[in-house]
């Protein structure tokens, strides 16, 4: 971005009023990621209403204390952090193995994750993540989240509306992606905080029937802090799973601090992707013991700043204190998160939608493409989905140990890909 059209540099700190107003905006772009995602999250583990508030108290605060880590001590760049998609895969996998399990699981993950930073590892794991394994993975990430997105938009309030959430979704995934075609600047980056309100209030019009909140909590602290009681769980099988997770992780990260760097020219580039992988591992290490999803920096931060041409990292610090003070508002959190799960699961698969274009656009970015490519790409893809559609029954006649990982489709995808591209197809050296 050139000097002219940024209106604020990386450090410069603009006045109160503008920099209260930039942060509202950030606000809106950061939410509906972690309503979206934290919704699906406690879903999955809770029935009851008041510990799906409780879930998404504690990760709103995990997010907003990443977030603000990151923008004092981490790469400081103006990044928005949210919840890894990548995890859902490894969550929805290993729900047989219980919550203590799989947090366990991403606390060692945050661990590993900070020593390869710390000790300068992390740049030797880059020579793995060649064009086509970024590229599938991407892709990956999205076509074996596909059957949490079935559950949440076929998730009826009465039996017979099956049709009607058909029909429903596929109008509001249509209107998304025309709205995201004709919209510019910051409407168009806050596209998803209007679908989910306009939507929802339609939604709400059609079925009167739905209960938008229920079940929260008067008190504030006493509900926060509601479920702190860590209990380490040891599998090795599902901490392989999420291992291979955070790999995604990795990639993401690297990709998103690299980016933000390149669009905003930002010096001394090493040590600022050596100190956000850092603290990215760092703050999973707190989710894992706080038992909540993980956090990522999120690429969408350079669409942000290039259409608004707002580059200063302060901007986001009102973001961080309001998304800390939600975090203590059970009743805020409680009617954010009652946004119907048909709704949230057309915006997941928007999102999802948005990561395959990426990982096309990684993928056929050089012109020397060529068919042994497509089957790098092409079979993990194909086995990671059928995993991902595997009956019941198959599952559970699996190995314990082995479950986690060949039960889920993202694992075994990741895992044939690296086999792919550099035992089958490996290119010899110039």
């Amino acid at each position: 971005m050139s000097d002219k059209k940024r209106k604020y540099g990386i450090d410069e700190v603009p006045p109160l009023r503008d920099n209260l107003l930039y942060g509202l905006q950030w606000l809106a772009v950061a939410l509906p990621t972690i309503v979206v995602l934290g919704h699906t999250v406690a879903n999955l583990h809770f029935s009851d209403p008041i510990a799906q508030t409780n879930y998404m108290q504690k990760l709103f605060f995990v997010m907003a204390f990443s977030m603000l880590l990151q923008l004092f001590w981490g790469h400081r760049l103006p990044a928005v952090v949210g919840p890894a998609s990548i995890f859902l895969v490894g969550i929805a996998a290993s729900q047989s193995s219980g919550l203590d399990t799989i947090y366990s699981s991403i606390l060692i993950g945050g661990v590993i994750l900070t020593l390869i930073s710390v000790t300068g590892l992390f740049a030797k794991l880059q020579k793995l993540f060649s064009r086509q394994v970024v590229a599938t993975i991407l892709i990956l990430i999205a076509v074996t989240i596909l059957p949490t997105i079935i559950n949440l938009i076929f998730s009826v309030p009465a039996s017979g509306m099956e049709f009607f959430h058909f029909v429903f979704a596929l109008v509001l995934i249509f209107a998304m992606l025309i709205a995201n075609r004709f919209l510019k600047g910051i409407l168009k980056s806050t596209l998803i905080i209007w679908t989910l309100v306009i939507s929802s209030g339609i939604y709400i019009l059609l079925v009167p029937d739905y209960k938008w909140m229920s079940g929260t909590a008067s008190s504030v602290f006493s509900n926060f802090f509601r479920g702190l009681d860590f209990s380490f769980s040891f599998d090795a099988g599902v901490l392989i799973s999420f291992i291979i997770c955070f790999l995604a992780l990795s990639i993401n990260d690297l990709g998103t601090i690299q980016a933000l760097g390149q669009l905003l020219g930002a010096d001394k580039m090493e040590k600022r992707v050596s100190a956000g992988v850092t603290v990215t591992g760092l703050t999973n290490i707190l989710a894992g013991f706080i038992g909540v999803i993980g956090p990522v920096n999120y690429a969408l931060s350079t669409g942000v700043i290039a259409s608004t041409g707002i580059a200063s990292r302060f901007t986001l610090v009102p973001t961080g204190i309001a998304l800390i003070v939600i975090s203590f508002m059970p009743g805020v959190v409680s009617f954010i998160s009652g946004i119907p799960p048909l709704i949230i699961g057309v915006v997941f698969l928007y999102i999802m939608c948005t990561q395959i274009a990426a990982g096309l656009t990684t993928a056929f970015a050089s012109s020397s493409f060529i068919f042994e490519d497509g089957l790098i790409i092409g079979v993990p893809l194909m086995l990671g989905l059928i995993v991902s559609f595997l009956p019941e029954a198959a599952i559970t006649s699996m190995p314990g140990l082995l479950r986690p990982v060949l039960g889920n489709g993202f694992a075994v995808g990741t895992v044939t890909v690296l086999v792919m591209e550099h035992v089958i197809f490996r290119k010899k050296k110039a």
